[in-house]
């Protein structure tokens, strides 16, 4: 074989690595993404209950004047 063939071999076969990498890079990126769907989906309950109760607290004398 020609040391230009094995050359072009060794290249395809870098990026071929390059590509698969870049694959799972995206897979993990897309599990990590639906995992944090999914928790937040699990505890959207528990988040818009707090919240209300935030909105509702106001100072006690808000309806009061200071002399």
């Amino acid at each position: 074989m020609s040391i230009t063939f094995q050359k072009r071999q060794k290249e395809l076969k870098r990026q071929e690595k390059q590509r698969a990498k870049a694959e799972r890079r995206e897979q993990r990126k897309a599990a990590k993404r639906a995992e944090e769907a999914q928790r937040t989906s699990t505890n959207p309950s528990s988040d818009t209950e707090q919240q209300p109760q935030s909105d509702d607290k106001q100072p006690p004398d808000s309806g009061q004047t200071i002399p």
